[in-house]
């Protein structure tokens, strides 16, 4: 989880630095780290949180009465209208024609530059929203039609990988809370959507079990056994032929739905939802559906 010094910290919130430490020092809803220098360090949980607050005291409400319903029945509230609501962050357009440039360019200290640039000012999560998944799309689409090599498309999606996997290894360990599998199967190559599914889940209270790319679902099988995992989501990115998909179906269901419940996303789950929700696998459409299925198993 990224930390943020509290001038940052002001940024991302819209508070000043004064009612930061008037509302800590009277409320208690955060307590910010010492770093080795001795500065505060606000996490993204805290951004959110404080983000909310602000929100809510600008339609009327007061800081007192928010207060009282403490931080962790804050955080959920925040949690239950996030899944709820509507719209996404919108993409940042300008950002990711920027980063696109760079690319055709093959200029990787520019590209890298604005990339980590942009990750320092925004929450995660909300970057994941704003600029990394849609580049990630758009420099695929780019790939698809001929416009960008293969080589700048994989410096590329390696790079965003990284960044979620950095993420990842931020949050801190979680003992209790449901376990997730997370995989993809056989032939599937592309992870970032897999990844993404793993960072929601871990930073929603979620024991991960990330296991990556090109499973068989027979050692996936094995390993649920093992672990008994409250649920498997795997990302299906890639077409496959009728013949294919249905074997990797059956194999799911005579292996793996025996022991968890299953669930899969990507755009070959999408095109071919009915193929899945016949045999109880569940199909999820984007992000916000995941998002609903980890609220459900957390609370």
């Amino acid at each position: 989880m990224q930390m943020y010094r509290i001038h940052r910290f002001s940024k991302l919130t819209g508070l000043s630095t004064h009612v930061i430490r008037a509302w800590e020092r009277r409320y208690g809803l955060v307590s910010p780290v010492r770093g080795a220098n001795r500065y505060r360090l606000y996490n993204d949980e805290d951004v959110r949180l404080f983000r909310y607050l602000k929100t809510q005291v600008d339609q009327g409400t007061s800081i007192g009465e928010l207060a009282e319903i403490g931080r962790e029945k804050l955080l959920d509230q925040i949690q239950k209208e996030y899944v709820s609501a509507p719209v996404e962050p919108p993409p940042s357009e300008r950002l990711i024609s920027d980063l696109t440039h760079a690319l055709h360019e093959h200029d990787r200290v520019l590209f890298e530059r604005k990339l980590n640039g942009a990750l320092a000012v925004i929450p995660f999560e909300e970057a994941l929203h704003r600029f990394l998944l849609p580049l990630q799309e758009h420099i695929g689409q780019l790939w698809h039609d001929g416009k960008l090599g293969v080589a700048q498309e994989h410096y590329a999606s390696n790079l965003i990988k990284q960044k979620i996997f950095s993420a990842i290894n931020q949050l801190r360990m979680i003992e209790e809370g449901p376990r997730i599998v997370v995989a993809c199967p056989s032939e599937e190559w592309h992870e970032i959507s897999a990844l993404t599914a793993g960072y929601l889940c871990a930073s929603r209270g979620c024991r991960v079990h990330y296991l990556g790319a090109n499973l068989p679902i027979q050692d996936l099988a094995k390993f649920c056994e093992h672990i008994r995992p409250s649920y498997v989501l795997l990302s299906m990115t890639v077409d496959r032929s009728l013949a294919e998909l249905k074997n990797i179906i059956h194999e799911l269901v005579t292996q793996v739905s025996p022991v968890a419940p299953v669930g899969v996303g990507g755009n070959c789950a999408k095109t071919h939802s009915d193929l899945f929700l016949e045999e109880k696998i569940t199909v999820f459409s984007d992000l916000k559906d995941l998002d609903a299925l980890v609220f459900s198993l957390t609370h």
